[in-house]
């Protein structure tokens, strides 16, 4: 992975979390902010590391493919 891959995500027009993926010193890095379900600052989640990028990137896309099934929308 040459360059970082950004997936934002919605649900009924609110901002709902944001999913990073990225090079790191070896391999591939995830970390995400997600938005409180009462409201209230984005919390932190991860970084979550894997030994490719192939890895995170399933990682990806299996948490946007979940968080579709519940109704929110990904960009």
């Amino acid at each position: 992975m040459a360059a970082e891959l950004i997936r934002e995500v919605t649900r009924d027009g609110r901002w709902v979390a944001r999913l990073r993926c990225y090079d790191g010193d070896a391999g591939a890095i995830v970390d995400a902010q997600v938005a409180p379900a009462g409201g209230g600052e984005p919390l932190r989640r991860g970084p979550y590391r894997f030994a490719t990028a192939h890895d995170a990137l399933h990682f990806v896309q299996e948490a946007t493919l979940a968080l579709q099934y519940l109704g929110c929308s990904v960009t």
